[in-house]
């Protein structure tokens, strides 16, 4: 396993343990798990993702830490757009949708005023960084 797979599975053991809240760097910050299916794979993921309410949306941003590519499950649900969602002890459908100017650049700062290291996340990269909202899929 990867050091980066292992971190994400030590997280991921932390949210569900604690109903949602991971200690450490991550004291104080809402955190989501997404579930996403491989794009090449077909094989379920599950990814720790920062996240905060944007009314009845629930936004995450594929930062990947401001590297040059985006993160594999970014690729993922743009693939397979209905995801999996866990926050806090509860578990739902979701549809993502990648969100277009100027929306974006919106939610992108609105982040950035919660978790201001995506300041630096965006200086770090050419790129633009994708905002992602997921909409709870009702039924």
């Amino acid at each position: 396993m990867t050091p980066l797979n292992e971190r994400n599975r030590s997280i991921i053991e932390e949210f569900r343990a604690n109903g949602g809240k991971v200690g450490g760097s991550w004291t104080g910050k809402t955190l989501l798990l997404v579930h996403t299916i491989g794009k090449k794979s077909g094989v379920e993921r599950v990814n720790p993702v920062a996240t905060f309410r944007d009314g009845d949306r629930w936004v995450i941003i594929a930062s990947k830490g401001g590297a040059p590519a985006h993160p594999d499950w970014y690729r993922n649900l743009v693939a397979h757009p209905t995801v999996t969602v866990e926050v806090g002890t509860e578990k739902f459908q979701a549809r993502a949708k990648v969100t277009q100017e100027p929306e974006r650049t919106r939610l992108y700062d609105k982040m950035v005023s919660i978790n201001p290291g995506f300041a630096d996340y965006r200086a770090r990269t050419t790129r633009a960084i994708p905002v992602v909202v997921l909409e709870r899929i009702k039924g």
